[in-house]
């Protein structure tokens, strides 16, 4: 099926926006239903940890069962986390005929999302992953037609999603007070999953082209288009032309730890940072409009700059539920029908996964590379 017809039956098929404030100004789903009912598959990825440390103490969210081929794996959690070890289950398939999960959080490589989204949508469950969702588009359309056949929605989650200040700059642009965009640059990336201290096997499938798609290309480069999309309200670029290099050679034999995207549009430019050898952690976007500008500092402030008035650093206001949470997010689509949309979307991330296709071929070829209409 051709991508825009994919593209959209999301479009017309997602149900009625809600209205975010009447849903921030109701009772929180812990007060007023059961918890929502999840179930992990895999747990190679690092953020597994975090997303277990955020639910252990919230009453919303009930986890009924955890599917990860690597039992050893599974014990180390379990240990650290004081999982139930009635919770394991060594096949997905399996456990999604014996627990009934309402939604998949996926915490697999990336190259085993596929798998895990068309499983999940044979039994018509509800999947988000941690991002990106795909480590090519022949993976993201199967995905996207796996998601069309069952009618389930697919999320992908990026921690980036719920900060303020990403929120706070979206809103600025939308309500026009810094003029149509002309340039935005994101920075993403850490020192490194090495220095970091990553996971081993969260390092093994991080440095592995095939498992991971690239290396900090696609680890750090998904995040800027992501926001990207999501500031043109998911408008697809011209053309993306990208340079990876290797710094730390022994460290990742196999994939880039530095790469730069430019990424074209008829009136903007957008550039994307990803890197592995920052001296710090840091996602921080800058949009440059044409009256004025708003630059991302961390989770929660920003700095403004408006026509006639100097930079001012401010904090952002709080993002109204459930946008400002992924599990409250999630709960919001799958139970009380919100619209798919923004960062988190399948369409969105179909245009990511479009612009990180084409930075691989262009890093390797060293041409830009068109995107097809």
């Amino acid at each position: 099926m051709r991508r825009s017809t994919l593209l959209a039956f999301f479009l017309l098929a997602t149900p009625i926006l809600l209205d975010p404030i009447a849903y921030a100004q109701a009772p929180s789903p812990a007060d007023t239903a059961a918890p929502f009912r999840v179930a992990i598959a895999g747990m190679a990825h690092g953020h597994t940890s975090g997303f277990l440390h955020r639910v252990k103490d919230r009453h919303d969210v009930e986890i009924v069962g955890v599917a990860e081929p690597d039992r050893k794996l599974f014990d180390r959690y379990a240990a650290d986390f004081l999982l139930d070890a009635g919770l394991y289950h060594a096949d997905l398939d399996e456990m999604l005929k014996s627990t009934h999960p309402q939604a998949v959080l996926v915490y697999t490589n990336t190259f085993d999302h596929r798998r895990a989204v068309e499983i999940c949508a044979k039994h018509h469950v509800p999947v988000m992953m941690e991002k990106p969702l795909a480590v090519s588009n022949e993976h993201a359309r199967a995905m996207a037609q796996a998601a069309q056949d069952a009618k389930s929605p697919v999320l992908v989650n990026y921690e980036t999603t719920w900060y303020r200040s990403n929120r706070a700059a979206y809103d600025l642009v939308h309500e026009n007070a810094i003029g149509e965009i002309r340039k935005v640059v994101v920075h993403d990336g850490h020192p490194g999953p090495k220095k970091i201290n990553v996971q081993p096997e969260f390092f093994a499938w991080l440095t592995d082209p095939k498992l991971g798609g690239a290396g900090a290309l696609f680890d750090f480069g998904c995040y800027g288009a992501d926001l990207m999309t999501w500031l043109m309200d998911g408008k697809r670029p011209d053309s993306v032309t990208a340079v990876t290099q290797h710094f730390q050679p022994d460290v990742y034999p196999r994939v880039d730890d530095e790469a730069t995207m430019v990424v074209a549009y008829p009136k903007a430019q957008a550039i994307f940072q990803a890197s592995w050898n920052w001296p710090f952690d840091r996602k921080d976007i800058e949009v440059y409009g044409e009256t004025g500008y708003a630059i991302t500092v961390k989770r929660d402030d920003i700095r403004l700059r408006l026509p006639k008035s100097e930079e001012k650093l401010q904090n952002a206001k709080p993002v109204l539920a459930p946008y400002d949470d992924s599990l409250r997010f999630l709960r919001a689509v799958v139970v009380d029908g919100l619209k798919t949309d923004g960062p988190s979307s399948l369409e969105t991330n179909l245009v990511v996964t479009e612009i990180l296709d084409a930075a691989r071929q262009s890093a390797a070829t060293g041409k830009t590379i068109g995107i097809a209409k």
